[in-house]
């Protein structure tokens, strides 16, 4: 046998290098979940928090802060978070192409187009209802919106935990909405942006 024979790697040992760079390639797709949840978990926990001190328990606006600097919270949270997340997203992008690059693509213009919407119909609405009713109805529909877009893109990349998110996210709206602007500000807070941090911090250490 000779000294090139003899150096060659194994069968088992290519096996587990093709496993290793398969596994480091699932998760360079994937990105890293904390920037990809916790951003939104930390902006949804603050802004959230901060509406429903507006509103309190009962849902009828008091003293402590006032709706414009609420949703100021809530907005400049939620650019921060977009933006971190946008960054991750891109850099996971970078080296996709053909169809997987195509149908996230399509994947991005369903947001964009759910959202789009959504705005549409919170700005007719939301004329005609009272303020409370009128945050629910942003809150909600924004909700049914990531709910539905978190779903279909589990479905779309066969990814469950994706898929249990989103649903996660619908049953906790549904619930909220249900129970009034009041408690669906305080469950939105608690239960999706502290979850939402919980599910990056959980999901990161499991890589």
């Amino acid at each position: 046998m000779t000294s090139d024979e003899e150096d060659a790697p194994s069968p088992e040992e290519i096996l587990r290098v093709i496993q290793e760079q398969r596994v480091a390639t699932v998760r360079w797709l994937r990105g890293d979940p904390l920037l990809l949840y916790a951003p939104w978990g930390v902006a949804w926990l603050l802004g959230y928090t901060a509406l429903f001190l507006h509103y309190g328990l009962d849902g009828h606006p008091y003293a402590p802060i006032s709706l414009s600097q609420a949703l100021g919270v809530l907005m400049g949270a939620q650019i921060v978070a977009g933006a971190v997340s946008a960054f991750e997203i891109a850099r996971m992008s970078g080296g996709v192409r053909g169809h997987q690059s195509a149908r996230g693509t399509m994947y991005g213009y369903g947001w964009l187009a759910g959202m789009l919407l959504m705005i549409i119909i919170g700005v007719r609405l939301s004329m005609i209802l009272p303020p409370g009713e009128a945050a629910l109805l942003w809150g909600g529909g924004t909700l049914m919106v990531v709910a539905v877009m978190y779903m279909a893109g589990g479905a779309i990349w066969l990814n469950w935990e994706m898929f249990f998110i989103g649903a996660w996210v619908a049953a906790v709206d549904a619930v909220g909405v249900l129970m009034g602007v009041g408690w669906f500000l305080l469950l939105t807070a608690v239960l999706l942006g502290g979850g939402f941090i919980a599910i990056g911090l959980w999901l990161r250490r499991r890589r």
